[in-house]
């Protein structure tokens, strides 16, 4: 076969529609045994997977060796620009923080606002750990917010398990909104229908998990007392995450749905100090009595795998030193130590507003673009869909892939953070050295996590142009009205198996926009158009997948070593496992109603 010959993907390769199945599944089978029976580090089974996928692609489905390795690349190299840029800089802000000082201020600053310990869930577990998640991500919010609510006085294990409940609703727009970013990468649909689509399921769960988490402590009785701080702090939260999500809806031109997590945790805080401060008290503060858990023996004093050992060190360097800890609180202090993610917003602003002004093409800026548009060889249309998967009457390069890499520098939200870490470090007066030391801090703890974003997204890539993600997607299609839920249950299991929203997302993004056409071809989907079944879909992968997110392995070890819990990893896993079930079947409900049900249809945007 020539080099640049086109490729014409055969959904059924082997003549047997089970075993073409089988094989097309083999990839992320090995990807699933090497992370949770292996133990594998998730970047060497990333890795792994992907070579599966290439070895496959190239002897059973006959792709050219060179377009399923071009493709992996391809897919590598979005898992570092913007994706790995964005974690990297989001990460950078908050060890800025860390090196400075100013972070323990703020934690001090919002564990102060109240002495109740319902009330004291909903501010660090949920409010403050969706700041964490937005900002930083890489279990950052349950390591950190664990480890202040267990310092303030609530039984470790249930400090991990409500953490682990909250950090859920935020995860869709994690490591400022990578998980929607990478999404749109491996569908095609953009990003702005997505983040609609998240911001019509997410609040209505951002309602509900203070409620939630607060009752997993305490009793229904208890719960009610403190309901007013409840809704307050969830709604608050749902209405800032509903605006900023769908913000590009109502005023053109402005999409800051990158900054949801981190704009709508600051609206909930203050929102909720205020409503403490001038207008309601709980009656009664309530605090756990010393004896309230019967599992807060002592910890095991060696860690239980080479995870946990992890673990505790990702925590520790999560948390950082104690500096400022006996340093007065005053306004300006404080002020001074939020600054840095009040300027990172600022930055992110200007750069949402830069990046409508791109989608007219690439800005001129003198000596350079404001992003170049590769053209992959041999893979941009030179692969084309099984005809099963072509729209009614479409020819000529209708039926082919595009395989374009953009090399968006100036908008992918890690420039603005690396900018505003520049401007904060001026605004704080950081010395130099604090300075590399920020950086290179930074880099050791980015080690993993980009490496595997990059691994996970090359096999996306490999399984998409080769049609592999195709053959599942037919197979998927059999199970035709109940799709829509078991599409929020996939996405479940990807995050419970990967670790992270947006590697579940890159695993089967794909998969689940094919899934959505055929399911649409079936006429079982009637009230919404075949676009709006994949927006609805695919989101369904990411809105569902979170509520893995608190059962995945990385989670359960961070959360352990948080809270001190070393050795009590399958305790606080079979505390939280049904929590996590039936919430992802509340997502995956949704999902089906908003396929079938007007008018909660008309919640389904058009791409």
């Amino acid at each position: 076969m020539l080099f640049a010959d086109l490729y014409t993907q055969n959904l059924d390769p082997l003549g047997n529609r089970f075993a073409s199945t089988f094989v097309a599944a083999l990839p992320v089978l090995v990807l699933f045994y090497l992370l949770v029976k292996r133990r594998w580090l998730a970047s060497w089974a990333g890795l792994a997977g992907s070579i599966v996928a290439i070895v496959l692609a190239v002897a059973v489905f006959k792709m050219p060796a060179d377009k399923a390795v071009l493709s992996f690349v391809n897919g590598a190299a979005f898992g570092l620009l913007p994706i790995g840029w964005t974690v990297f800089g989001a990460m950078l802000i908050y060890n800025l923080t860390v090196e400075t000082g100013m972070f323990t201020i703020i934690r001090r600053s919002i564990g102060g606002l109240s002495g109740d310990a319902r009330v004291q869930a909903v501010l660090i577990g949920f409010c403050f750990g969706a700041l964490m998640e937005g900002a930083a991500g890489s279990g950052s919010p349950v390591a950190i917010c664990g480890a202040m609510l267990a310092g303030l006085g609530m039984p470790p294990l249930r400090a991990a398990v409500i953490c682990l409940i909250a950090n859920t609703s935020p995860v869709c727009y994690g490591g400022l909104g990578t998980p929607v970013f990478v999404l749109s990468q491996v569908t095609g649909i953009p990003g702005d229908a997505i983040s609609t689509m998240c911001g019509h399921q997410l609040p209505f769960l951002s309602c509900l998990i203070p409620f939630y988490m607060v009752k997993v402590i305490c009793t229904w009785k208890q719960t009610f007392e403190v309901w007013p701080a409840l809704l307050v702090g969830g709604g608050s939260f749902a209405i800032f995450q509903y605006f900023f999500a769908t913000m590009h809806n109502w005023i053109p031109g402005i999409a800051l749905w990158p900054l949801t997590d981190v704009g709508g945790s600051i609206f909930s805080m203050v929102t909720l100090a205020l409503f403490l401060g001038f207008v309601w008290k709980p009656k009664n503060e309530w605090k756990f009595p010393a004896n309230a858990d019967p599992m807060t023996g002592q910890p095991s004093a060696v860690p239980t795998d080479a995870h946990a050992a992890e673990a505790q060190a990702q925590v520790k360097e999560l948390l950082g030193a104690d500096n400022h800890e006996d340093r007065p609180l005053t306004r300006g202090l404080v002020i001074r130590a939020w600054s840095p993610y009040v300027i990172m917003s600022l930055c992110l602003g200007v750069i949402g507003v830069v990046r409508q002004v791109e989608k007219t093409g690439p800005i001129d800026l003198g000596i350079v673009k404001s992003y170049y548009a590769i053209e992959v060889p041999t893979v941009h249309k030179q692969v084309e869909r099984a005809d099963r998967l072509q729209k009614p009457g479409a020819t000529g390069d209708e039926r082919l892939e595009k395989a374009v890499y953009d090399v968006k520098w100036l908008t992918a939200p890690g420039t603005p953070c690396v900018a505003a870490v520049l401007i904060a470090a001026l605004v704080l007066r950081t010395p130099p050295r604090v300075l590399w030391r920020v950086f290179v801090r930074t880099m050791i703890q980015m080690k993993i996590p980009i490496p595997t974003i990059g691994c996970m997204l090359g096999l996306s890539y490999v399984t998409k142009y080769a049609g592999m993600d195709a053959t599942l997607g037919v197979a998927f299609a059999e199970t035709g009205v109940l799709y829509p839920f078991f599409a929020a249950m996939l996405g479940w299991l990807g995050v419970f198996l990967t670790g992270t929203d947006a590697g579940s997302n890159a695993l089967f993004g794909s998969l689940q926009k094919i899934t959505a056409g055929q399911v649409y071809e079936t006429g079982v989907i009637t009230h919404l158009t075949r676009e709006q079944a994949e927006v609805l879909i695919c989101t369904a992968n990411s809105t569902g997948g979170v509520m893995g997110k608190m059962i995945d392995a990385q989670s359960i070890c961070v959360a352990t070593a948080g809270t001190n819990q070393i050795g009590k990893e399958a305790d606080i896993f079979k505390a939280v496992i049904w929590h996590s079930i039936l919430l992802a079947c509340i997502v995956g409900t949704m999902t089906a109603v908003q396929a079938f049900v007007p008018p909660f249809t008309a919640m389904v945007p058009v791409p």
